[in-house]
C-alpha cells in the first residue's frame, strides 16, 4: 500500500512491487489504477468481476517468458498512468478514454508466446495462419483480451454497442504495438506536430495520442533508471536467447532455428550478439525517434527525466561495449532497416 500511493512516480520500481505482491504486480496496482481514476465508479464495475477479470489477465502471460511477462504488463500500465497524468491529456482525456488505456496496457502482451513474428511465420505455426501474418502476436493479444472481458462479464451492464466499440478501440490501441508498424505512426505522429494541428477536443486525435502513449510505455525500459533499465534489459535478451514457445521451454530460440535450418532471427543469436549491442541499436532506431517527438508533443519534466535517462543508459551501454570489443562505434544492423521481416517483432522493452 505504501508503494501504490507513489504508483505515479517515474522511477517505481515494479520489481519490488512485485515481490511484495507475492507476484500479483499486475492485479494489484491495476485494480488500484481503477480506483484511482474514479472508474469503478464511473462505470458501476462489479469489484469482484474487476478482479476476476484481472486474475485471468494475469495469469494469461506466461510466467516462464523472462520478458513478456505480467510484471512486463504491470510495468507498461503503471507508465501508461505516469503518461496519462500528464497536464495535457490529464485535462482532456474522458474516463472512457482512461478505461481503454489502462485496459489496453494491462493485455497488450496477453498469452505471449515468448517468440517473435518472423518465427511464428516461419513455423507456420496457426497463428500465423490465422491473421495471416500480419501483426500475428498483435491481434492475438487483441482477441485473447476480448475473450477474458467476454467471460468476465465485466461489461455486461453496458449496451451491446458499446462494448462493441470498447473492444474495437482497445484492439486499435494493442495493435499501434506492433513494431514493424513504428514508422507509419511516427511519420503520422511527427506531420501533426509540425502542422500543430492536433486537437485533443476530437475524439479521433485524442485516440491516437492514446496509442502514442502505449508505444511509449511499450518500450520504455531504455527511460527508465539504470537500475531497472538494465534488469529489462537483460531479462529480454535472455528471452531472445532462451525462450522458445509454449513447448519448447528453456531451449535457445536461435539454437531452434539452426536445428530447422529456418535462419536465425536477428538478436536471438547467442554467438553473434551481445546485451550492449542491442540495446545501443534499439535505442539509436528505436527509442530516441519515438521519445523525441513524444517531448515535442509534451514537454514536461517527466519527458525530460526520460529523454535524461535513455542518455545516461545509453552511454553506459556504449562504456560496455567498448570494454567488449575496444569500440564504441558498433550498432546492431538488425536495427538499421525499419522491415518487418528484419526487425524483431518483439523486443519491444517492450
Amino acid at each position: 500500500q505504501c508503494m501504490l500511493e507513489k504508483v505515479g512516480n517515474w522511477n517505481f520500481d515494479i520489481f519490488l512491487f512485485d515481490r511484495l505482491t507475492n507476484g500479483n504486480s499486475l492485479v494489484s496496482l491495476t485494480f488500484h489504477l481503477f480506483n484511482l481514476h474514479g472508474l469503478i465508479e464511473h462505470f458501476q464495475l462489479d469489484t469482484m468481476k474487476l478482479r476476476r477479470f484481472l486474475v485471468m489477465v494475469q495469469e494469461d502471460y506466461h510466467s516462464q517468458n523472462p520478458y513478456h511477462n505480467a510484471v512486463h504488463a504491470a510495468d507498461v500500465t503503471q507508465a501508461m498512468h505516469c503518461y496519462l497524468k500528464e497536464p495535457k491529456l490529464s485535462k482532456s482525456l474522458t474516463p472512457w478514454d482512461v478505461l481503454l488505456s489502462l485496459i489496453a496496457a494491462a493485455t497488450h502482451d496477453l498469452d505471449h508466446p515468448g517468440v517473435n513474428q518472423p518465427f511464428l511465420i516461419k513455423t507456420n505455426h496457426y497463428l500465423a495462419t490465422l491473421y495471416k501474418n500480419t501483426s500475428v502476436l498483435e491481434n492475438h493479444h487483441w482477441r485473447s483480451a476480448v475473450g477474458l472481458l467476454r467471460e468476465s462479464g465485466l461489461f455486461a451492464h453496458m449496451s451491446l454497442e458499446n462494448r462493441q466499440l470498447m473492444e474495437s478501440q482497445i484492439g486499435d490501441l494493442i495493435l499501434a504495438t506492433d513494431i514493424s508498424q513504428q514508422n507509419e505512426y511516427l511519420s503520422m505522429f511527427r506531420s501533426h506536430l509540425d502542422r500543430g494541428d492536433l486537437c485533443l477536443e476530437n475524439a479521433n486525435h485524442r485516440h491516437f495520442i492514446l496509442q502514442m502513449a502505449l508505444k511509449c510505455a511499450d518500450i520504455c525500459n531504455p527511460c527508465r533508471t539504470w537500475e531497472l533499465s538494465k534488469q529489462w534489459s537483460e531479462k529480454v535478451t535472455e528471452e531472445f536467447f532462451h525462450q522458445g514457445n509454449c513447448t519448447l521451454l528453456f531451449v535457445s530460440l536461435g539454437d531452434i532455428e539452426k536445428k530447422y535450418h529456418l535462419g536465425v532471427s536477428p538478436l536471438c543469436d547467442r554467438q553473434t550478439e551481445t546485451i550492449a549491442n542491442i540495446q545501443i541499436g534499439f535505442m539509436t532506431y528505436l527509442v530516441e525517434p519515438l521519445f523525441g517527438e513524444w517531448a515535442r508533443f509534451s514537454n514536461t519534466r517527466l519527458s525530460q527525466t526520460m529523454l535524461g535517462h535513455l542518455g545516461l543508459n545509453k552511454a553506459s551501454w556504449k562504456g560496455v561495449q567498448r570494454e567488449q570489443s575496444g569500440s564504441g562505434d558498433d550498432v546492431d544492423p538488425a536495427f538499421e532497416e525499419m522491415d518487418s521481416d528484419i526487425l524483431p517483432q518483439e523486443p519491444r522493452l517492450s
